[in-house]
């Protein structure tokens, strides 16, 4: 797992002058009191690596933990005078003091397990992870044509559809795109993510009172190596340990959301609290796709967004019945082949800023489309393929130009092609078998 130390005077887009972001620091923590975090809750934690180690030098500890040796020292020193832990002595000319559990701390600890399996790095408190995400708000970050033509170069759309996607990500508010299936909703939208260009830090953890809750989700989080960083996005040494620099989350779910992973749940055999989705996607983009197909009905959903949209924050709940505010910074989209009025009343559309409705393509954008995909497939593009393809098989058919026909098409095809040793070319014979495998065929004629 990477791990970087957090400066945020350096979190800034590449494009963006250092002077322009805070210079306000996330020092790293010298003292326990520097943490914002109990005596307890950190104890705890120092003896739940060390039963799993079972022997750690400071420096382990400090690597384990995420804080500096002071702090650890004042732990280590506690943790002694109760009995906890205890010297191993040196051997082969070390030097470093090394440290294990007593009996009575191997107890304490697995008392700990009990309680909470989380063994991770030291966690922020809530209120520095409130201050965080206000301080990297995905909503300070103007997006300008200049960067969605960027960001979107080589991506053939309809007419207006950038310059709808732009002011949207603008707005604050929530986005639902909606077309037929196969318009690109999903691939566009999440195409944007990098749009924004800059990096943000990402906590291991977060405490509220005793209970910490990981947010930091490799699967999801993509840590930024420092060592190929810009030198003016490097990090200062003396900086909090307990941040990972990553781009900003891009978070998909379609059909497998239900409204249980929008909210703080216990893992019994992990006995670890899990994150809500929007809480690890704080500052980034969440897209919602296929939305009407979730295990939980479009209602359910939408009334669970509500607040949390027109607010800005959420409120969670620990399974204690404890109840605590988080911020909501992300760019929501919903995406859909279902008719918007299908899943919601006007009036709850109304909360929804912007409705961007995809369409088929045009010819000359479908044709655009297919040459691309010729060119990344590496077969010759033939004009008289795509005027048969276009002419003799959608037009008859009644089937909309799609963006994601030619490289659905054209992949089938090419499997033809390899079958029947016909390299880098695509036929008229193999586009039609293609296209006769491609939709399910109802009757007898092509």
């Amino acid at each position: 797992m990477s791990r970087v130390v957090a400066d945020l005077s350096l979190l800034k887009s590449p494009k963006e002058p250092v002077s322009s972001r805070s210079n306000k620091k996330y020092s790293r923590p010298l003292t326990l009191e520097e943490t914002g975090l109990s005596e307890i809750l950190l104890t705890e934690l120092v003896s739940k690596h060390l039963l799993e180690a079972g022997v750690l030098d400071m420096a382990g500890l400090c690597v384990r933990m995420a804080l500096s040796g002071p702090v650890l020292e004042t732990l280590i020193q506690f943790m002694r005078q109760e009995a906890l832990v205890e010297i191993k002595p040196s051997y082969g000319g070390q030097r470093s003091l090394r440290y294990n559990l007593t009996d009575k701390g191997r107890q304490f600890a697995h008392d700990c397990l009990s309680k909470s399996g989380y063994q991770g790095p030291a966690p922020i408190p809530l209120e520095v992870y409130q201050e965080l995400v206000k301080e990297q708000s995905i909503h300070n970050v103007t997006v300008t044509d200049d960067m969605m033509a960027e960001g979107l170069a080589g991506v053939t759309l309809t007419d207006g559809l950038r310059d709808q996607l732009g002011p949207a990500m603008n707005s604050g508010r929530a986005i639902f795109v909606y077309g037929h299936a196969g318009t690109g909703k999903t691939y566009i939208t999440k195409k944007m993510a990098p749009i924004f260009g800059d990096a943000i830090f990402i906590p291991f953890a977060i405490a509220i009172g005793e209970a910490i809750i990981q947010i930091f989700d490799p699967v999801l989080h993509k840590a930024i190596n420092t060592d190929h960083l810009q030198p003016q996005l490097r990090l200062e040494e003396g900086s909090d340990a307990r941040l990972i620099l990553c781009q900003r989350p891009v978070l998909i779910t379609g059909g497998e959301l239900s409204i249980d992973m929008l909210n703080v749940t216990f893992d019994h055999d992990l006995r670890q609290y899990r994150a809500p989705l929007q809480l690890k996607v704080n500052n980034g983009i969440y897209i919602i796709d296929d939305m009407g197909r979730q295990r939980s009905t479009p209602k359910e959903i939408f009334n669970r967004w509500i607040v949390p949209l027109e607010e800005q924050k959420d409120y969670l709940t620990l399974g204690s019945g404890r109840h605590f505010e988080v911020p909501f910074d992300e760019v929501v989209i919903f995406s859909s082949n279902i008719n918007p009025l299908e899943l919601a009343d006007e009036a709850y559309l109304r909360r929804i800023g912007y409705k961007i409705h995809f369409v088929p393509m045009s010819r000359s954008e479908y044709c655009r489309v297919w040459e691309q995909e010729c060119s990344i497939n590496k077969v010759e593009f033939d004009r008289t393929v795509l005027d048969f393809v276009i002419d003799s098989l959608h037009l008859p058919n009644e089937k909309p130009l799609l963006p994601c026909m030619p490289r659905d098409l054209l992949s089938i095809a090419i499997d033809y092609s390899k079958y029947k040793k016909i390299e880098h070319a695509i036929t008229k014979e193999s586009i039609r078998w293609a296209w006769n495998n491609y939709f399910v065929q109802l009757n007898e004629s092509n």
